[in-house]
């Protein structure tokens, strides 16, 4: 992720600019954000100062969001979701007033440093983990400082400490105002940019003077003053401490409590330090946190990559009900590729071609949408193509004619539609939908106005195309697991119990369950990496196996940081050791995603994390495996990418072994359902194939695999069922 000082934004604003009273509402026009390393010079031609030096995020484009609204930001991994995200969270937008509260959880990866990282620890020790959501979203402990360095100075002796403690809470207060003005006066520029500079200037001065009062000698200070401040200094007081009246702490830790155990957390983890949690675990903490923020905007990046079945469909309830209790909803903006999680946003916002555009709908509407405008132009286009070749060739035709035979009524015809050609076309009907007439409706029109009809380019469809596994030569399953059981230690009870399972080539098998249920336990002994503790696990002698999971992109992170000038291209030709040619290597990583120069120059410890997934599928592809397990694969990935693994998996002749939170994909993988807006052979073709293909859903729940009839669905009211009960305590306790 930039650093914030790498991120320039200019938009579009008159000196007339006048901020909204509703937070919840922006309108920016004229929007620029470049990814710049350096400072950008001014002048009027700054953003284009920018772009020449930086990677351009957006270019004129509008940024708008209602009230009360909520937005799926869309758009393909590296496009500048992230990016534009920070740029609203951190307010470098000119135009995004500063008081508007903004909360968000933005996208980490495992190997980014901890400098925003959650407070750990207080005044009294080591905070817990319900106790560190609520610090984080209400910034308790500041107040409590504050609360503490006025109670000091009253309760002192000395009679001009109250005053010294007012005046220093006073400066430290202008301080922070102070960062946002020279924020300001960076940003703005032409006579907004005058104003604001002019304003710091002024509040430097403020700011020097409270300094100088508070270094004022004691004798200095006059008996009214010591009397006035002295008072404010306990007005201050009880004022701060209505914020942490037990009434209103206890409010506010009973509704983290409500958010964490709808997030999966236990009364016993609530209670552990914070610092013992887990990456995973620890990122729920970071999500608890922020929807417990009083915000106007909330932004939420990737929120579902940590979460269980269970958590992601509570979060999605949370978001669209947020409950009779709760404040008016935030305008919030989402970024998933889980295209069921983002089924509960009332609009799109699309981030493509450095541009924003809007829809008003679901994914599948505004896909289809787009699909019939580009049948609909498409087809107006041909008519209107063969219209004008009509026309051209009578022209053709007539001027011909005329010549040979002086035929003067036949060459003023033939100019008149050439004439119609240059002038007219693309003007069949006048603004007022009528028939367009040439001396009535063409005064004042320009020219460039009549263009041909324009078919929006589509953007090059992500394809990824899966090498077939070589034959087996002979007949077997290719993995069989019979009465299967695991315990970590003699002691500890099993984690997995009498696990009967057969994979065969072709087969299609899905594994649900919650964290903590023992699915990655299972699939390591599937894959060899851990032996059973009793039972039988048989695999066919030609079986090879990919396997992949979350713990092989930190291992990919790890080597990318231990050697900084390793890439995609030079790790897969070290690991294939001559096995592939060099430009059968880039074929294999251009398949999957990283082309050209992304494979060869880009280290691996800058790839983003979509691209780093997309390296590790082609690790495990080169050797091209017969049965793929697949563990949380979609995470990091864009929609797009997840949509076109999804077929890739439908049509493939190997065995899947799919784990993942991520309905939809699990649809398609393992049930094998077809989209709509594919063709018609496309799913007979894959109606044809699934006649071949076993499909078996199962939930694993207390060590123990049970088969859902129903797949998905069966899981999904499971789930909605301990959400009800869920709810249901968090009334009561309201």
């Amino acid at each position: 992720m930039e650093h914030p000082a790498t991120i320039q934004c200019t938009s579009q604003q008159t000196r007339f600019h006048t901020e909204s009273p509703n937070y919840r509402e922006i309108d920016i026009k004229g929007l620029h954000i470049v990814v710049t390393s350096g400072e950008a010079s001014g002048g009027k031609s700054k953003h284009k100062a920018l772009a020449k030096d930086g990677n351009e995020i957006l270019s004129n484009a509008n940024l708008q969001l209602k009230e009360g609204r909520r937005y799926a930001l869309i758009g393909r991994n590296g496009s500048g979701k992230s990016t534009l995200l920070k740029s609203i969270s951190e307010k470098l937008i000119p135009g995004i007033p500063e008081n508007t509260r903004v909360a968000i959880l933005q996208q980490t990866r495992l190997v980014d440093s901890d400098e925003d990282a959650m407070p750990i620890r207080s005044g009294d020790g080591v905070l817990s983990v319900v106790q560190t959501v609520v610090e984080t979203a209400t910034a308790k402990s500041s107040i409590e400082q504050e609360i503490s360095v006025l109670s000091k100075g009253i309760n002192q002796p000395d009679a001009y400490a109250a005053v010294r403690a007012l005046r220093s809470l006073k400066l430290a207060r202008l301080q922070k105002r102070l960062f946002i003005l020279e924020k300001n006066a960076r940003l703005r520029s032409g006579m907004r940019g005058f104003q604001a500079r002019k304003a710091l200037l002024a509040f430097e001065k403020v700011v020097a003077e409270s300094k100088e009062s508070l270094e004022q000698p004691s004798d200095a200070i006059s008996a009214g003053i010591l009397q006035e401040e002295t008072q404010e200094a306990i007005d201050m007081l009880e004022q701060l401490q209505i914020h942490v009246e037990p009434a209103a702490v206890t409010k506010v830790e009973t509704k983290a409590r409500n958010i964490l155990t709808g997030l999966g957390f236990s009364t016993a983890q609530m209670a552990k330090p914070v610092s013992t949690l887990s990456g995973g675990w620890s990122m729920r903490a970071a999500l608890a946190s922020t929807l417990l923020q009083e915000a106007d905007i909330l932004i939420l990046d990737e929120p579902t990559n940590y979460l269980d079945m269970l958590g992601i469909m509570w979060l999605q309830r949370y978001l669209t009900f947020p409950g009779e209790s709760e404040q008016k909803s935030p305008t919030t903006i989402l970024v998933s590729h889980d295209r069921d999680f983002i089924g509960l946003c009332t609009d799109l916002i699309i981030l493509k071609d450095k541009q924003l555009t809007y829809f008003h709908g679901d994914l599948p509407s505004y896909e289809q949408s787009q699909s019939e405008r580009i049948r609909s132009l498409t087809t107006m286009k041909e008519a209107q193509d063969k219209q004008k070749a009509h026309i051209e060739k009578t022209i053709t035709n007539n001027l011909k004619a005329g010549k040979a035979k002086d035929d003067q009524n036949k060459i003023r015809q033939a100019k008149s539609r050439q004439k119609k050609l240059d002038n007219r076309w693309g003007l069949e009907v006048n603004a007022k939908g009528g028939r367009f007439k040439l001396n009535r409706d063409l005064t004042g029109y320009h020219l460039a106005a009549r263009a041909d009809i324009e078919i929006p380019a589509e953007e090059r469809p992500v394809t990824i195309h899966l090498p077939e596994p070589p034959d087996l030569r002979f007949p077997g399953a290719l993995l069989t697991l019979e009465r299967t059981n695991y315990r970590y230690s003699k002691t500890s009870p099993l984690v997995i119990k009498d696990i009967d399972l057969s994979i065969g080539m072709g087969d299609r098998v899905g594994i649900l369950g919650l964290n903590g249920a023992g699915k990655s336990t299972l699939i390591r002994v599937m894959v060899g990496e851990t032996d059973p503790t009793s039972g039988t696990k048989t695999t066919h002698p030609r079986l090879r196996l990919g396997y992949y999971c979350q713990h092989s992109i930190e291992a990919l992170q790890a080597l990318g940081q231990s050697e900084s000038t390793l890439t995609s291209l030079s790790l897969l030709t070290r690991e294939v050791d001559q096995q592939m040619s060099e430009g059968e290597i880039r074929g294999l990583l251009s398949q999957l995603g990283l082309p050209g120069r992304i494979a060869s120059d880009v280290p691996l410890c800058k790839l983003s994390g979509g691209q780093l997934v997309r390296c590790e599928l082609a690790r495990l592809l080169w050797r091209r495996p017969h049965c793929l397990v697949l563990d949380e694969v979609t995470t990091h990935l864009d929609y797009e990418t997840v949509t076109a693994l999804r077929q890739a998996l439908d049509t493939w002749d190997g065995a899947v072994v799919a784990v993942s939170h991520d309905r939809w994909f699990m649809r398609g993988v393992v049930e094998g359902l077809v989209e709509d807006e594919q063709s018609n052979s496309d799913s007979e073709d894959s109606m044809e194939q699934s006649k071949y293909r076993r499909r078996a859903m199962y939930m694993l729940h207390g060590g123990s695999l049970k088969a859902l009839d129903r797949g998905v669905d069966e899981f999904e009211d499971r789930m909605e069922e301990k959400i009800r009960k869920l709810l249901k305590g968090r009334k009561s306790s309201d």
